[in-house]
């Protein structure tokens, strides 16, 4: 039995151990509401990317319109070109003591996917089964970055600017001025560029844009009458509209290739968005929780 002096100490003391887990918790509850701040904020981020990725997927998609209209037109040029040589029967004149010049279509823009890094393997795949035999030229800031890591020194010219707007003619007979004044004496000349097949698919492709002594060996070439004096005119001529053909198909494929990547990143963040907002709800619920649990705690440490 205990006498009423000492009761006052015990119900103190009793009352000093009933708060002390009170104090030592406060720094757990100011670590939950700092959780749930950035739990917040990167709620908002995740949010923010969704809108801008879904703006790009709408740009996107007009431009590709624009794209696919352009690549229509594109191919008036090409293909004539290559039905003259096929008709024509040239074929690139093979020569041990000359290389292949090689001319890699890109762009300058990323957030489209592999459609770059597609063309970069393709590359050095031949040039693993052919090294020694290929220079290259890079059309676009993106393949030259990464075949400038791992094959610089195939690489004799390259261009900028390339894929901010849709391609046309006028680009690709500058590009085409440039390529001709190259010093390098080459047996065949090919123009690597990004296919379209639909709107979800594409494929690495091959043009062929033969030098002068192969239009002039050709078996059937005489039957164009075509002078000499314009023969070099006209493989130029000839390369422009390949290169301009392979532009258009490429930035085709490019905003097919981007539309997808954003409409895929929309719905990540999406997705992401979904897990953050349960989290944020149950990180709250249990923040007001621990809450409650102090107020009773004290409420009932009062009470005693």
């Amino acid at each position: 039995m205990l006498s009423r002096a000492a009761r006052p100490a015990f119900k103190a003391g009793a009352a000093a151990t009933t708060l002390r887990p009170v104090v030592a918790a406060a720094p757990i509850q100011s670590a939950n509401y700092a959780t749930l701040r950035e739990i917040n904020d990167r709620l908002k981020s995740i949010k923010n990317i969704e809108k801008i990725t879904k703006t790009m997927k709408i740009v996107a998609s007009t431009k590709l319109t624009r794209a696919q209209r352009a690549m229509t037109e594109s191919r008036s040029y090409g293909e004539t070109s290559q039905t003259v040589f096929n008709e024509a029967e040239t074929k690139p004149i093979e020569s041990e003591n000359k290389k292949t010049l090689l001319i890699v279509c890109s762009s300058d823009k990323g957030l489209c996917g592999g459609i770059h890094s597609g063309l970069s393997r393709y590359v050095r795949r031949m040039l693993n089964e052919h090294p020694g035999d290929y220079n290259i030229v890079a059309l676009g800031e993106k393949c030259k970055a990464q075949l400038g890591r791992s094959n610089g020194k195939e690489m004799v010219l390259s261009f900028a600017g390339i894929g901010k707007d849709v391609p046309t003619f006028s680009d690709a007979q500058a590009i085409a001025d440039q390529i001709t004044l190259l010093p390098g004496d080459y047996s065949s000349i090919k123009i690597l560029y990004n296919k379209f097949i639909n709107a979800q698919s594409y494929e690495p492709t091959i043009i062929e844009a033969f030098s002068e002594e192969a239009i002039a060996a050709s078996p059937n070439f005489s039957n164009f009458e075509v002078d000499d004096e314009v023969l070099a005119n006209l493989r130029e001529y000839a390369m422009a509209n390949s290169i301009y053909w392979a532009l258009a198909e490429g930035h085709a494929c490019e905003q097919s290739a981007r539309r997808n990547a954003m409409d895929n990143a929309s719905k990540n963040a999406g997705d992401m968005i979904s897990k953050f907002q349960i989290l944020y709800n149950r990180t709250r619920q249990a923040v007001i929780t621990g809450e409650l649990v102090e107020i009773i705690t004290g409420a009932a440490a009062s009470e005693e």
